[in-house]
């Protein structure tokens, strides 16, 4: 076989693994926001958010620990066009009673505009579905899941590092549940610890290009191999590279026969 039919194998493979490598990239994250969650209202708890963005879907995992365990821990996506993008300071507290709650953390972070419920609904309407909340076993929080649809304006702002991811849920009283004579601002059939903002975290845009591998319980649809992406596309470029290594080879020897 001379150098021009050996070419003529070659270059197909190439076209179609090359194809392989576009078609990875294409399917790669749009974006990857992350978020460290650190304490509001002397809560001892901490944690850590990452959110990935392909078109208005969001696969979102979270883990926490130090919150109060056993008792459910409403989780948001939180953002306000006049918001200032951030979590609150103690100046927040309009009424002077040492605690922000959820309504006076809204300048800071703007409004609901994803519930992080285990399963069912992720919109607004679901903000105090109690019963569809991690519960926090043991105090830590493990949370994953993909197919959140949002509008094309929330998915920018997460992209765009202008959302705020909250937990809410603080035992003040250290007594091992919500009670206290304070009622929540935004139930008042509930205490305020309930409610009232345990750890806080702005999404800003993540050095990492994918979430960690592995399963992602979706709710609704599956997310399985989105992660995946990058390391395709990794795998197609040392193909690639290999096959013009050996054409070039061959090319060498069909010149000196």
């Amino acid at each position: 076989m001379n150098y021009f039919q050996k070419t003529a194998v070659v270059a197909p493979a190439l076209a179609l693994i090359a194809m392989m490598g576009l078609s990875g990239v294409a399917n790669a994250a749009d974006s990857t926001t992350q978020a460290q969650l650190r304490p509001l209202n002397g809560s001892n708890a901490s944690g850590t958010a990452m959110v990935e963005v392909q078109g208005n879907v969001l696969t979102l995992t979270m883990a926490a620990q130090g919150l109060l365990p056993d008792q459910p821990h409403a989780a948001h996506i939180h953002f306000g066009a006049e918001a200032r993008h951030e979590c609150p300071v103690m100046s927040d507290d309009t009424d002077n009673n040492g605690h922000i709650n959820t309504t006076e953390g809204g300048p800071a972070y703007g409004d609901v505009v994803v519930s992080l419920t285990k399963t069912g609904d992720t919109s607004p309407d679901s903000v105090l579905a109690v019963n569809r909340y991690d519960t926090a076993p043991g105090g830590k929080i493990s949370y994953e899941r993909g197919s959140i649809h949002v509008s094309n304006g929330v998915a920018g702002a997460v992209s765009s590092g202008q959302a705020v991811v909250v937990i809410h849920g603080v035992d003040y009283n250290d007594d091992g549940k919500y009670d206290g004579k304070a009622k929540s601002d935004l139930d008042p059939s509930l205490p305020t610890e309930a409610t009232d903002p345990a750890i806080c975290g702005v999404l800003n845009v993540s050095q990492m290009k994918s979430l960690p591998s592995g399963g992602v319980e979706t709710g609704s649809g599956s997310t399985s191999g989105i992660e995946n992406g990058g390391l395709l596309a990794l795998g197609v470029a040392g193909i690639i590279g290999g096959i013009a290594l050996a054409a070039r080879r061959r090319f060498s020897s069909a010149r000196t026969d």
